[in-house]
């Protein structure tokens, strides 16, 4: 298994340097380009949108090193639908409720297919059963619970991922971190499920995620360069795999969640910061977590820095710790996000007294 690991590592990276290539001298040739004085940056157009190179990349590399389910021709399916609205939202600007709006619509249809939450458990470790309440039209039934469950899931993992991409190197950098740990969890279930059917998808979870790993990687390089940049059909793109990843992984939603958290409690707090300033929960500003550490004085890599550190000590104690340790994880990180830039902020005001 390891030199087939191995092997993928290195045919994801070199696929994915290329398409980057490839596909960032394509886009300055059709003049794909932002416009960087909207955005106030000192420097010269560069290629958005590239989306293109994680789709083409996931597509080829899991053709060939994936096994082939109905599982993963969901996700082809479904990764280039949702890539490609994505790509016209970003040449239209499509208003955030027409988005919403498209979001739920394609979430409604994973909802309805083998991608979908059946059940989830709690902190006093009861089995909450989502496929007790159904209905059946036509033959085919339709597990309301569940249905609503994940388009919840995949609406609030969709724009807490959305919304760390306001810094370049931000997203890609997450994604990066919270791929590797979904592929740890797939190690830890391949060596500890027992059955024949556990240790088929385990697989399925480690082949996915470490692809996605490496393809993202020399990505978030050219990112963090400010040379291309993802943009919405990019960023669109990485949250449909984590938020799939998480349900495929066997339902783990308590454990992929964490993957999640920081981000998912930023979410929450901006949402409630624009009603308290009587603003649409979609608008955008600038109140999330990376920009209101860079408003605490601190430079892009050192906020780059501070949450991939803190992101990755949270994530990983998510593969150890049990729910109610993880509940307790959450109240930290809440405090977390909401007090450490103005605790910053205060610490270098001091100090430069």
């Amino acid at each position: 298994m390891l030199q087939e690991l191995l092997f993928i590592l290195f045919s994801s990276s070199i696929l994915s340097v290329i398409c980057i290539v490839v596909f960032k001298k394509l886009f300055l040739k059709l003049k794909i380009l932002d416009n960087p004085i909207k955005y106030k940056k000192n420097r010269s157009p560069i290629p958005y949108s590239m989306w293109v190179v994680f789709f083409i990349s996931f597509l080829i590399l899991s053709y060939f090193f994936v096994e082939h389910t109905y599982k993963l021709y969901l996700l082809w399916g479904f990764g280039g639908i949702i890539t490609i609205v994505s790509f016209i939202d970003d040449m239209l600007n499509v208003s955030p409720k027409i988005r919403l709006v498209i979001q739920i619509l394609i979430w409604a249809t994973i909802g309805l297919t083998a991608i979908k939450v059946g059940y989830i458990s709690n902190i006093f470790w009861w089995i909450v059963d989502l496929d007790n309440f159904f209905i059946e039209i036509l033959h085919y039934k339709i597990y309301i619970v569940s249905f609503l469950f994940t388009i919840i899931w995949y609406v609030f993992i969709f724009n807490s991922v959305n919304w760390t991409d306001g810094i370049q190197g931000n997203t890609s950098g997450l994604s990066i971190i919270s791929f590797f740990i979904i592929f740890l969890l797939g190690i830890k279930l391949y060596y500890t499920d027992t059955y024949q059917w556990g240790i088929e998808n385990a697989t399925f979870i480690m082949h996915l995620s470490i692809i996605l790993v490496w393809i993202v990687l020399p990505f978030f390089y050219f990112d963090y360069k400010e040379k291309i940049l993802m943009w919405d059909s990019g960023t669109m793109f990485l949250a449909f795999m984590l938020a799939s990843l998480a349900i495929i992984s066997g339902w783990k939603i308590a454990t992929v969640l964490v993957v999640f958290w920081i981000y998912s409690v930023d979410a929450i707090y901006v949402i409630f910061k624009r009603i308290q300033n009587k603003k649409s929960p979609l608008s955008g500003d600038f109140t999330h977590l990376h920009h209101r550490l860079l408003d605490s004085w601190l430079k892009k890599n050192k906020v780059l820095l501070f949450v991939f550190i803190s992101s990755f000590v949270f994530w990983i104690s998510s593969l150890f710790l049990d729910k109610i340790w993880k509940m307790i994880i959450f109240v930290i990180i809440a405090f977390f996000v909401i007090f450490t830039p103005k605790i910053i902020t205060k610490y270098i005001k001091n100090d430069t007294k």
